[in-house]
């Protein structure tokens, strides 16, 4: 066999093995962002009980808490990617943020690896940044670190708007990015009926419905989280099923080669054993 065919079917070799990682990459994104879109309801429930909560408080007679002047002091909280293989899953986020940090001043706080890198690409100044989560088991304990960081910074800067940044999943060929107010708190939204029997608390009322405030917007970041990170497996699986028929084709056309060649060195063969024969008469 010549070298050309040895090397033609070093690449066929080479581009199958790419193909079988391609398509376990795949199955994990696929089944990494059923889980987490499975674990949506339960968050989804507890954002129901406490929003319960809230409304009895607030029916207890407890009025909203004041809300801080407006001296237009924003945080804005984007949600990245932790690993890579998703497009322009990032560059999506940050332009959104980009565009908002261009209407108004505003404190970026950054989760998700890859998404710092495109910052710093851009030179996109950030003042705190996380990994984004890995497996849905760590959206709790993430959630609970960004509501740490934002209420540190609510509480030093008294910022009056705060607002993630963070993908959706969906059926879309491109991510759907969505951007969802967390501060000024809506308690509009929330059932306010006056029971006959008053909810027995143990805590002030103005203390207990801002811890349950907070309890809220930990909700709220969870669910954010956990749809982030089921948009970003999906983009993953977009990506590799791209990056699949790319390799299908590359394959398609070194098997076209080596049959090329592999004809080409049959036809040289025959023609030279033809030559022989004739000589030898």
């Amino acid at each position: 066999m010549s070298g050309k065919l040895t090397e033609i079917e070093s690449r066929s070799a080479t581009a199958r093995q790419l193909d079988a990682v391609i398509g376990a990459m795949r199955g994990i994104a696929a089944a990494r962002s059923r889980e987490a879109q499975g674990r949506l309801p339960g968050i989804r429930s507890s954002a129901l009980t406490v929003g319960a909560a809230i409304g009895a408080v607030l029916a207890h007679g407890s009025t909203e808490p004041a809300r801080m002047p407006d001296h237009d002091a924003r945080i804005v909280i984007a949600l990245c990617a932790e690993q890579g293989f998703v497009g322009s899953f990032n560059e999506q986020i940050i332009d959104q943020a980009l565009s908002r940090l261009a209407s108004a001043p505003c404190e970026l706080l950054l989760v998700g690896t890859r998404g710092e890198i495109v910052a710093n690409e851009r030179r996109l100044p950030f003042a705190w940044s996380s990994p984004a989560a890995s497996h849905a088991d760590d959206v709790p304990s993430l959630a609970s670190r960004v509501t740490d960081a934002l209420y540190t910074r609510l509480g030093n800067r008294g910022a009056t708007h705060v607002s993630v940044i963070h993908a959706v999943p969906g059926i879309a060929v491109h991510c759907e990015i969505v951007e969802h107010s967390l501060i000024p708190f809506d308690f509009s939204r929330f059932s306010v009926e006056r029971r006959v029997q008053p909810p027995l608390l143990t805590l002030p009322a103005d203390h207990l419905l801002a811890g349950l405030v907070e309890a809220y917007v930990y909700v709220e970041l969870c669910e954010a989280l956990m749809l982030s990170f089921a948009a970003e497996n999906e983009a993953r699986v977009r990506a590799m099923l791209a990056a699949r028929a790319n390799v299908k084709e590359t394959l398609a056309e070194l098997t076209q080669s080596y049959r090329q060649v592999r004809q080409d060195e049959i036809t040289a063969d025959i023609v030279e054993l033809a030559a022989g024969a004739t000589a030898s008469f």
